[in-house]
């Protein structure tokens, strides 16, 4: 069964995805609807746990997801420069969970990447903001 999907790439020359590899040429693929459904994203941000005397707070958007069928968003972001450092988060998202006045919000957690002079990472967790289209 195909699944008809729209959507754009976008090229880019500069990716931190692949520092230790030759190729530096990247596309990403942004998806605009999916079966017929328009996608969505969700704002996300909030503060990393305090590890090593200090936290690092982040903000991004999830990766789009189909409206109206059960899903979960991928997403990715880096924390703030603390104590001379960043970190990277990443992961996948719960479920939807319906909010009362319409829409739905995602809970989600993990650790960010170790980083530091004296390596170490920080847990994080949050609900992400109502969909976005």
């Amino acid at each position: 069964m195909e699944i008809p999907i729209t959507g754009l790439i976008i090229h880019s020359d500069d990716s931190d995805d692949f520092k230790d590899s030759e190729s530096r040429h990247l596309h990403k693929l942004y998806i605009t609807s999916w079966n017929g459904r328009q996608v969505h994203t969700h704002p996300f941000s909030g503060n990393t746990s305090y590890d090593d005397g200090h936290s690092h707070y982040y903000v991004g958007m999830t990766d789009p997801a189909p409206n109206g069928v059960q899903h979960v968003h991928s997403y990715q972001a880096k924390t703030s420069f603390n104590n001379g450092h960043s970190h990277t988060i990443r992961g996948t998202t719960g479920p939807a969970i319906p909010l009362p006045t319409g829409g739905h919000y995602h809970y989600f957690r993990g650790y960010t990447t170790i980083d530091g002079i004296r390596p170490h990472r920080h847990e994080y967790r949050g609900n992400t903001g109502n969909e976005t289209q």
